[in-house]
């Protein structure tokens, strides 16, 4: 056996805070790092295995021998094993030989490796995060652009199959390569933000990321750390946000991954009514153990501090509310109260949040949770779990429903656009329409519209119209701000081809429009989150399925009013209230040629009356195009 010489990152402070579940840096010290020791240079590595009987570091260095390479375990009860390797440093490829006290024979890879082999191969890689920063500006300023009273138009992408190599398709493009390509397609689009589904390391691709084994590397299956940097700092250069996907609900079973990791139930429930997930067939994080949440705790600041991440959209969220979530009666166990609520779960989100927002008060965290838990994005002294924001997943669903239904149906259903607006300001909502509505047979957005093709588009661009003047936040998946006609495929690129053809490239100049349009229009976005923002003009007149209501913001001057017609029939002279007199303006019209609509619209300002119409002292008469939306302002 080589001597792995005593060395040491940790303090007994150190061990204080990992033991009580504080410790929020543990990257700085468990994991791989090269340093020098005693002259020499080398590399030090700790891993948390508190019921093996023995570890050692295999790889390539020692012919991946067993017995070669063995670290001392820590006196201090913290279950940490450590040693210094000399003359081994940053690329060189390891695993942890783990012999637990059931004598099972383990090799796992590093929980805190900051890169991995590329998959299907699972070794860690010792490696740096070092990396020079030019986005000195974006980080000086971004509280600007991430507050909850600015624009918030968030472009979700799988980095996978956003598009592809053109010469080689089965290729992926680098982290690189999306750099010079996706970021000033973001731009020339006006959204605020990008959100990168997850770029954590993952064994199973189809699992677009959402079963992760790295919670510190990024997946080298688009390049190196840096890369992926050097990608996020080109975002921040041109204005834009960056929100990583973020997964604390589950992990798989992979043998090379965190289950079982020192032969226990580790990071996972041993009871398998706590600790296995049935929907994902993966396993979910003890977070009564402080050890774990100071690991998962640790992974999100990470992302925050190495890479300038602006936020993170939290996966899974009510999962990990409910024990039980997805489980029939006798498959969940009760809390100490006999309820249904994870309260382990419940106070670790409490305390990632305060955790993040206590480190970097101007990023964002989102949850996406579909129950109606109360208080997702309200503060924690106040009761609540301390999201800046959380997903409207009801209103996505009413939404898209009603825009299903063919318009001579929908005077029946008008109360599934109006709903929302009951519950619409109990907490911070983003409206998303994300990956989730275009796979497992639901078909594209453009699919789910009803009419011949000329109104499919119509249609779409109406709910768009929709989304982005009614409260809250904006989220759309790539390819539907295009209209892309197939499901999304995560195996192939979107289909840019289509995007010659008029009916796609006026889509996507609609959505721009609308991006341009929120981010000039302070009344649409300042008062998102307060009922002080939004105003109902007309909300009952379900027989023409019309809706007009006013969107207002801190300057009552900035107010614009919106009209939306759900029906192919054109109106003529249609009355509407307006909130001021003066000379109304057309804004925005989502039937423009250049968007491929009919150009019914209203090309002069129109002067209002003194006519009591709509619960307002002063009205002017429009004309509203088939299946469309105008928005007005003084």
């Amino acid at each position: 056996m080589k001597a792995v010489e005593p060395y040491s990152r940790f303090t007994d402070f150190d061990i204080s805070l990992f033991r009580s579940g504080k410790h929020f840096k543990l990257y700085e010290k468990l994991g791989s790092h090269v340093v020098t020791h005693q002259n020499v240079v080398g590399t030090y590595f700790a891993v948390w295995a508190p019921n093996a009987k023995y570890v050692s570091v295999i790889g390539n260095f020692n012919g991946w021998d067993k017995g070669s390479h063995a670290l001392n375990h820590r006196w201090d009860g913290s279950g940490i094993w450590e040693g210094f390797i000399p003359n081994i440093g940053h690329g060189e490829v390891y695993k942890y030989f783990i012999e637990s006290h059931n004598n099972d024979k383990l090799e796992k890879s590093d929980p805190f490796a900051l890169r991995w082999e590329e998959a299907p191969r699972t070794a860690s890689i010792v490696a740096h995060t070092f990396y020079e920063w030019t986005d000195q500006n974006w980080m000086m300023d971004r509280y600007q652009r991430n507050g909850l009273d600015k624009p918030y138009s968030v472009y979700e992408v799988h980095l996978g199959s956003w598009a592809r190599d053109n010469e080689s398709p089965d290729s992926f493009l680098t982290y690189s390569q999306l750099a010079d390509k996706l970021v000033p397609y973001v731009k020339e689009m006006g959204f605020t933000h990008v959100e990168f589904m997850p770029v954590m390391e993952h064994p199973y691709y189809p699992s677009w990321g959402y079963q992760l084994t790295g919670y510190f590397a990024a997946t080298s299956r688009y390049g190196t750390p840096q890369q992926l940097m050097e990608l996020i700092d080109r975002f921040h250069q041109n204005g834009i946000g960056v929100i990583l996907d973020w997964v604390p609900s589950h992990f798989p079973g992979d043998a090379h991954g965190l289950y079982k990791f020192d032969g226990s139930h580790l990071y996972e429930h041993e009871d398998m009514r706590q600790g296995y997930h049935p929907d994902w067939t993966s396993y979910i994080f003890n977070y009564g153990r402080n050890e774990v949440k100071a690991f998962l705790i640790s992974s999100a600041l990470f992302w925050l501090e190495r890479y300038h991440a602006d936020g993170l959209r939290v996966d899974g969220v009510a999962s990990m509310l409910y024990l039980d979530y997805s489980r029939k009666e006798g498959e969940w166990i009760p809390n100490k109260y006999g309820g249904n609520q994870n309260l382990e779960a419940i106070d670790f989100l409490k305390e990632f949040n305060a955790a993040v927002y206590s480190h970097f008060p101007d990023v964002q965290t989102i949850a996406e949770e579909s129950t109606s838990f109360p208080g997702v994005s309200r503060p924690i002294y106040n009761g609540g779990l301390g999201f800046g924001m959380k997903w409207m997943m009801g209103w996505m669903h009413d939404s898209i429903n009603y825009f299903k239904l063919d318009p001579i149906h929908r005077q029946y259903h008008h109360e599934q656009l109006t709903f929302s607006l009951i519950y619409a300001f109990t907490e911070n909502f983003m409206l998303p329409f994300s990956h989730d509505e275009v796979v497992y047979g639901k078909g594209s957005m453009l699919t789910k519209m009803p009419g011949d093709e000329w109104q499919k588009y119509a249609n779409l661009r109406l709910l768009y119209s929709y989304m982005f003047t009614h409260p809250g936040t904006k989220l759309l998946f790539m390819g539907a701000e295009f209209g892309q006609t197939s499901e999304w495929n995560f195996g192939k690129s979107l289909d840019w081809w289509v995007t010659q053809f008029d009916c796609h490239s006026g889509m996507q100049e609609a959505v721009k429009g609308l991006n341009h349009l929120y981010r000039s229009e302070p009344a649409l976005y300042e008062k998102a989150f307060s009922g002080e923002g939004f105003e109902w003009i007309d909300g009952g007149n379900a027989k023409d399925s019309i809706l007009v209501y006013a969107r207002k913001g801190h300057d009552r001057e900035n107010d614009v009013v919106i009209a939306l017609n759900m029906t192919p029939v054109v109106r003529y002279d249609y009355r509407i209230g307006v909130p001021g007199e003066g000379e109304w303006k057309e804004i925005y019209n989502s039937d423009r040629k250049e968007y491929w609509g009919s150009g019914v619209d209203n090309p002069y300002p129109l002067r209002s009356e003194a006519h009591s119409w709509h619960g307002q002292a002063n009205s002017i008469n429009i004309t509203l195009p088939p299946l469309g939306a105008v928005i007005f302002k003084r």
